[in-house]
């Protein structure tokens, strides 16, 4: 779990749930990631809460249905991104064997996770050799979960009759999915959906991640609930109205859509607030480098105007992007973390 060394297609599904929505993708690999198949299907609310698991059951009998509905292989990875992981850069004397690196780590992380041991599961990425102002070191990134977190997404996919070929951070996945063959300085990514997942990554591998609740499908939940919507037709309107046009030019109910308008703005400026409060956050750390660009993923991008907005109040340059796809009639805005996941990570 976690590790990332180089990617590989090994025929495993990439499997994201979000509290919003469970996605699913197959790919290919030939120097970046591809999309060659996807399903989405909304989830039932109260399932996943902030990115855990509450009732196992219920989840695994929606994985049953969503698999045999799509005909999809069995053999998945999972995603794994809640409030509750603690990821942590620890920097190491200089260590070439992988088995002393393990060790060194085993004993070095009980003093940065702020949970007991026995009850988490924890896994490293090494980012490398790297200069320090004490020389050089090797420099790893950390990531615990809860073990009754991972049992319970364990619990969910034996349930639907599923085949784990692993378990990885959503966030590590989003960064595959989207990192471009020659990267240069760090980068912000966001992926807004039903959990807003942020991370940091250089050429090297993920340097931060912090997942936070809320997301669009809080904007989403608020105008359904203002306003007497669906969530579906809540989306829609969100997509129909966005932030480019003029309200008088759009066609509709007047009030609808100025309400629209006003709770997309105010999504903006909540998920702006979350994300640098984040980013503010890894800057305090000591190892923490520049960021001069920013990336946005996830359904957000599929409302005029978010994205640039966003980035207004990042002050930084954001670019919406998605995965690659050669499928076709597939919700590409919602396969980013799937199409991450659908690639191993192998010694």
């Amino acid at each position: 779990m976690f590790k990332k060394k180089r990617v590989n297609a090994d025929g495993a599904v990439g499997l994201d749930l979000d509290p919003s929505h469970i996605a699913a993708a197959e790919v290919h690999v030939n120097g970046s990631i591809t999309v060659t198949r996807g399903a989405v299907a909304d989830l039932r609310p109260g399932i996943l809460r902030d990115g855990e698991v509450v009732d196992p059951v219920a989840l695994g009998e929606e994985l049953r249905t969503f698999f045999a509905e799509h005909d999809l292989p069995r053999r998945v990875r999972l995603g794994v991104a809640n409030q509750r992981i603690v990821v942590r850069t620890l920097d190491l004397p200089p260590i070439d064997d992988p088995k002393a690196l393990a060790a060194a780590v085993k004993h070095e992380a009980p003093d940065h996770i702020p949970m007991p041991m026995e009850e988490a599961v924890v896994d490293f990425q090494s980012l490398g050799l790297v200069g320090t102002a004490t020389g050089p070191r090797t420099r790893v990134v950390v990531a615990a979960a809860r073990r009754e977190t991972i049992d319970r997404l364990v619990d969910a996919a034996h349930h639907a009759g599923l085949e784990l070929a692993g378990i990885d951070l959503s966030a590590f996945a989003m960064i595959r999915a989207l990192r471009p063959a020659e990267s240069e300085g760090a980068v912000l990514y966001v992926n807004a959906s039903g959990l807003t997942n942020i991370a940091v990554a250089n050429a090297s591998g993920c340097l931060f991640t912090r997942a936070a609740a809320g997301g669009l499908d809080a904007t989403i939940s608020s105008l359904s609930e203002r306003r007497a919507l669906t969530r579906e037709h809540a989306r829609a309107w969100m997509t129909h109205v966005g932030l480019l046009t003029p309200l008088e030019e759009i066609e509709g109910d007047a009030e609808l859509i100025a309400a629209t308008r006003a709770a997309i703005e105010e999504g903006v400026h909540q998920l702006a607030d979350t994300v640098r409060n984040s980013l503010n956050f890894y800057r305090t750390q000591e190892s923490a480098e520049k960021v001069e660009r920013a990336v946005l993923t996830g359904p957000a991008i599929a409302i005029p105007g978010y994205a640039e907005r966003l980035g207004e109040q990042l002050k930084l340059p954001l670019e919406p992007v998605l995965a690659a796809t050669t499928a076709e009639d597939v919700d590409l805005h919602r396969l980013t973390v799937a199409a991450g996941l659908a690639v191993s990570s192998v010694g």
